[in-house]
């Protein structure tokens, strides 16, 4: 069986050093997602690349940012990532009802947070072949043809951490032990938390 090693910035290879010294000072630690996407330089730095844009330039809210990420770590049954945006969305302030209909599959309280976690499973469920409609629903939920490709750009980041972290087995962060922020996905048997 093939693992794979959650690099620290002692022992990563040394092209992927730089990057994972800034993320760690950006974070104030070094996530094990960071640590695991070190053994490609390139898909650390694609990862962090779009993850810094997505906060720096997105129109959206962080709140929505957070609902997007998060309906996609559900939808991709990500553990590490599900727990970690759970976090993030009470960083960003996100109402608990919202976080809590995110993790477990319900409808989302707000209206305009609800479409936009219908229309981000939509894109990533269809591949990107959603129908007019879809699309109509959304910008008549109040967001733009510009946050329509975000989605897409949103779809594309947590793809690469939720597939790494399914991949090579990341295993989680010390804060995630917290049940308030643990979360089992369906497919081991378990109701989401």
């Amino acid at each position: 069986m093939t693992t794979f090693t959650s690099y620290t910035l002692d022992n990563a290879p040394a092209a992927s050093r730089a990057k994972l010294a800034e993320v760690a000072q950006a974070w104030g630690f070094l996530p094990k997602l960071h640590g695991n996407l070190a053994e490609s330089p390139l898909a650390l730095t694609a990862y962090d690349t779009l993850f810094g844009l997505v906060a720096a330039q997105s129109t959206l809210t962080p709140i929505e940012q957070q609902v997007a990420y998060q309906a996609i770590n559900v939808l991709h049954q990500c553990e590490y990532c599900t727990a970690g945006h759970t976090y993030l969305s009470r960083m960003v302030k996100m109402e608990e009802a919202a976080i809590a209909a995110l993790r477990n599959g319900k409808p989302v309280p707000d209206a305009r947070l609800q479409a936009l976690r219908t229309f981000t499973e939509a894109v990533v469920r269809e591949r990107g072949f959603v129908s007019d409609a879809t699309v109509d629903a959304f910008i008549a939920a109040g967001f733009s043809k510009a946050q329509v490709l975000e989605v897409v750009t949103i779809a594309a980041t947590k793809t690469i951490s939720n597939y790494t972290n399914h991949l090579t087995k990341t295993p989680k962060e010390s804060f995630m032990a917290d049940p308030a922020l643990g979360w089992v996905a369906p497919r081991n048997g378990a109701q989401a938390a």
